[in-house]
């Protein structure tokens, strides 16, 4: 495939060609990743060298105590990695008797961290360089500190009042009651100290050492259920990936828990509604991508859990008759504006690496909403994500809380491949914004051939979750009047950050093309 290399949206960024490619939301991240492979590192080195530092420098949307999920070409093979945690074996659905939601703070929503599994686990299996090297970058800028980012400062100011009442979070990430100012140096030692412990024991020290002990003692002073069993217990799997078609290519996601089946069920409806025939950005294109996603965000709703937990399979929710059957419901002339009602948090990094040998990654790592769940075991730098607040309460949901199970998970890598081969490591980061953003990335560069710079800067939609459609400033405006003729609720002009961040490597006949999205404060960068 071809493509056009016309960046006809308003950006300041460039696609950036190089043989060896790191791209995320923070620059310094980046800057670890590269380090990584000058060292003599492959691309899971870099990619595990750029989580880290995203603990320290972008915490406002992950941490050491996030969850993670990777999707990994090695050269031969895909290979999918969750690496989300289960709840406490005590988390038991009594327990929340008489709400009408999951908590959102405090210890009842945290499930147990599985992001540090995913580091030592990717390292061990694919990594060139010792795993202790890969933590230098973020113990330096956890130690000397860093300068706060324009649009990490902004995320930072909102939780100086929603967590005021957690002291431990307040004394880890406040400057005297304070948040830090943008371009402020932040220094945070506590994580130093704790990505040093986690280094030299290769995550022992997290899962069964001090650390760990210091979880547990922390939820047992305030009533949460937090075990070393459950700790102990702990383990990321290798469960490869699901797939579905779109023209000669073939999206990859991780099976759920992970909401990645969203973007499959939407992107198999597109096939079936041939999108390829229907102008970019016309209205009629629009429509279709919205209705698909409205489709597969209603089965979604209905049926994504853990999948041990689950009563049907992803291979019934992706099977031909299924999807085609989906797709004939769907008209061209009217819009069927069913809401759905899953709350999703947005605050999430995802990054993707590339080396010259061929190695490229698509890892995601979240906190879920902001901070997290407000809980930082004190004296660490641990905030601990708010994970379980993804389950429901719904008696006899496949994704109703209870002990030991996996939560609904809005983060998901994504990869495709195209006739056989690799083409394309990305994602789009911000809650369920993340399967449509994986969507609208595969129409535009796999069925109109946009580059990835271009994919990424062009406007978006975003269905919500009460049904209602926003439009990105950029679509034109008899594109919006149509479709409000359709049915579809509008609204237009929304905040950027509702839209998500893409991050996009893409794979050429000799070395790659990157992209990197302009509604956050990363970059592309190689040599």
């Amino acid at each position: 495939m071809t493509l056009n290399w016309d960046c006809p949206y308003p950006s300041n960024c460039s696609p950036v060609f190089a043989r060896n490619l790191v791209a995320t939301s923070q620059p310094l991240a980046v800057q670890a990743g590269i380090n990584a492979l000058k060292s003599g590192g492959n691309a899971v080195d870099a990619a595990i060298a750029t989580a880290i530092t995203l603990t320290v420098v972008e915490p406002s949307n992950n941490g050491i105590g996030s969850d993670a999920f990777a999707i990994i070409w090695d050269g031969v093979a895909l290979h999918g990695l969750n690496a989300s945690g289960r709840s406490p074996a005590a988390l038991l659905s009594g327990r929340f008797a008489g709400l009408e939601q999951m908590p959102v703070l405090g210890w009842d929503a945290v499930t147990i961290p599985g992001a540090v599994s995913a580091w030592v686990e990717m390292s061990s299996r694919f990594g060139n360089l010792p795993f202790v090297q890969l933590f230098d970058d973020a113990i330096q800028y956890a130690t000397y500190g860093f300068q706060v980012g324009p649009k990490t400062g902004i995320y930072w100011q909102f939780a100086e009042k929603r967590f005021k009442n957690f002291k431990p979070f307040m004394d880890t990430f406040m400057i005297n009651g304070k948040a830090p100012s943008i371009g402020e140096v932040m220094r945070l030692p506590d994580h130093a100290s704790t990505l040093k412990a986690i280094a030299e024991s290769k995550g022992d020290a997290f899962y069964l050492g001090t650390l760990a002990q210091a979880m547990v003692d922390d939820s047992n002073n305030q009533g949460g259920t937090l075990s070393m069993q459950d700790l102990s217990d702990h383990q990321c799997d290798w469960v490869g990936t699901i797939s579905t078609s779109l023209n000669q290519s073939c999206l990859h996601e991780i099976p759920p828990n992970s909401q990645g089946l969203m973007a499959l069920i939407g992107i198999g409806i597109l096939d079936r509604l041939d999108i390829a025939k229907y102008d970019l950005d016309s209205a009629d294109s629009v429509h279709l991508q919205i209705e698909a996603i409205r489709i597969a965000y209603a089965q979604i709703e209905r049926h994504l859990a853990d999948i041990d937990h689950m009563r049907v399979t992803p291979e019934q929710l992706l099977a031909d008759e299924f999807l085609t059957t989906r797709a004939r419901e769907i008209s061209l002339e009217k819009s069927n504006p069913v809401p759905t009602l899953f709350a999703t948090g947005s605050d999430t990094v995802y990054l993707t690496t590339a080396d010259a040998s061929g190695m490229m990654v698509s890892m995601i790592q979240s906190n879920y909403r902001g901070f997290g769940s407000g809980i930082v075991i004190p004296g660490t730098g641990i905030s601990l994500q708010n994970r379980g607040s993804g389950f429901v309460l719904e008696d006899g949901h496949p994704n109703q809380v209870g002990g030991g199970k996996r939560p609904y998970q809005t983060i998901i890598p994504g990869f495709a491949m195209e006739n056989g081969e690799p083409r394309m490591s990305f994602g789009v980061m911000g809650g369920h914004m993340q399967a449509q953003g994986h969507l609208q990335m595969m129409v535009r560069i796999f069925v109109h051939q946009q580059n990835p710079q271009a994919a990424s800067d062009a406007p978006r939609w975003h269905l919500r979750e009460d049904g209602k459609v926003l439009l990105e400033t950029g679509f034109a405006r008899h594109v919006s009047d149509a479709l409000a003729d359709r049915g579809h609720d509008i609204i237009v002009d929304s905040p950027e950050h509702i839209f998500g961040g893409a991050q996009l490597i893409y794979r050429m006949r000799e070395g790659y093309c990157g992209g990197s999205d302009h509604r956050k404060e990363g970059l592309v960068a190689g040599f």
